[in-house]
C-alpha cells in the first residue's frame, strides 16, 4: 500500500464518474481497486494511472447483476484490510414508463442500482466497525426526490440510495463510519448513449470532472448529503427539515382527525 492512505474501490470505474473517481483518489495518493465489467478498459486505466502517479491498482473484472460476480467482490471486501473506502458508483439507467414494462430489464437496473450496492455495503461494514473506521460514497441523483421525471424506476432506485445511505448515516456515524449520498444531475456520461438517450440533446449538462471536483469537496467537509448542481444549500436543507419535523407526528393510536371528520 502506498503512504497511510486507506485504499479504495470504486465500482463501475472503467468509464465515466467512476473512473474520474479513480483518476482523482490516484492523485491523492490512494492506492485502488476497480471494478467494472471493461477489462480492457479497467487495464487502460490502471496502467495510466500507475504510472502518472505511482499507486498501486488492481483490477477486477466483474458485473454485480451477475450473483457470482458479485460475490467475488464482496469477498475482496470483506479480507483485504487495505481498503478503508467503498465507492458505490456502478449504476444504469432506463426510460420508459410502467405502462409496458421490460421486467426482465427493471430487475437488472435493481440488481445494479440496488441490490449490488446493499450486498458490498453489508461487506465492508463489519470490518469498517471492528477498525473504528472507514468511508462508504453512494452515488445517487437529484432524481431521488424527482419521482415524476420519465425515467421509469431509475427514480425510485436512486431514491433507494439515498434513503440507504442516511439509514447508515443515523446507525454508524456515531461509531465512526462516514457515508456521503452524492446526487448529481444530467452529467456527460455514456450511461446516457446505453439507456438510448442522445445527451446532446439535453441542456444543462455537467462536466463529470466538474461533478467529482465538486463531490470531493463535500467528502473534505464530511457533508451527509452533496448535490453538486444545487446552487442553495437552503433548500436542502429545508427540505430535510420539512421531513423531520413530520416524524414525532407519525405515532399516534387514532387515525388524524382529517381522516375521521
Amino acid at each position: 500500500m502506498t503512504g497511510s492512505l486507506p485504499a479504495a474501490l470504486v465500482t463501475g470505474a472503467s468509464t465515466g464518474i467512476g473512473a474520474t473517481y479513480a483518476e482523482r483518489l490516484a492523485r491523492r495518493g490512494h492506492d485502488l481497486v476497480l471494478v467494472a465489467r471493461d477489462q480492457a478498459r479497467l487495464e487502460i486505466l490502471a496502467a495510466r494511472l500507475r504510472a502518472e502517479t505511482g499507486v498501486a491498482v488492481d483490477v477486477i473484472r466483474a458485473d454485480l447483476t451477475d450473483a457470482a460476480d458479485l460475490a467475488r467482490v464482496e469477498a475482496r471486501l470483506r479480507e483485504d484490510a487495505r481498503i478503508g473506502l467503498l465507492v458505490n458508483n456502478a449504476g444504469a439507467a432506463a426510460h420508459g414508463g410502467f405502462a409496458n414494462p421490460d421486467i426482465e430489464a427493471l430487475d437488472r437496473l435493481i440488481r445494479l442500482n440496488v441490490t449490488a450496492v446493499t450486498r458490498l455495503t453489508g461487506a465492508v461494514v463489519p470490518r469498517f466497525l471492528a477498525e473504528g473506521k472507514g468511508a462508504i460514497v453512494n452515488i445517487a441523483s437529484v432524481l431521488a426526490v424527482v419521482p415524476e421525471f420519465p425515467l421509469g424506476i431509475y427514480s425510485a432506485t436512486k431514491a433507494y440510495v439515498l434513503s440507504f445511505s442516511q439509514a447508515l448515516q443515523a446507525e454508524l456515524g456515531p461509531r465512526g463510519i462516514y457515508v456521503q449520498a452524492v446526487l448529481p444531475a444530467a452529467t456527460r456520461t455514456e450511461i446516457w448513449e446505453r439507456s438510448g438517450r442522445d445527451v446532446n440533446t439535453l441542456t444543462g449538462v455537467m462536466d463529470v470532472g466538474e461533478l467529482v471536483d465538486a463531490a470531493f469537496v463535500g467528502f473534505d467537509r464530511r457533508e451527509l448529503v452533496t448535490i453538486p448542481p444545487l446552487p442553495d444549500a437552503g433548500q436542502w436543507e429545508a427540505f430535510d427539515a420539512a421531513r423531520r419535523a413530520m416524524m414525532a407526528n407519525f405515532a399516534q393510536d387514532h387515525a388524524a382527525e382529517r381522516y375521521r371528520a
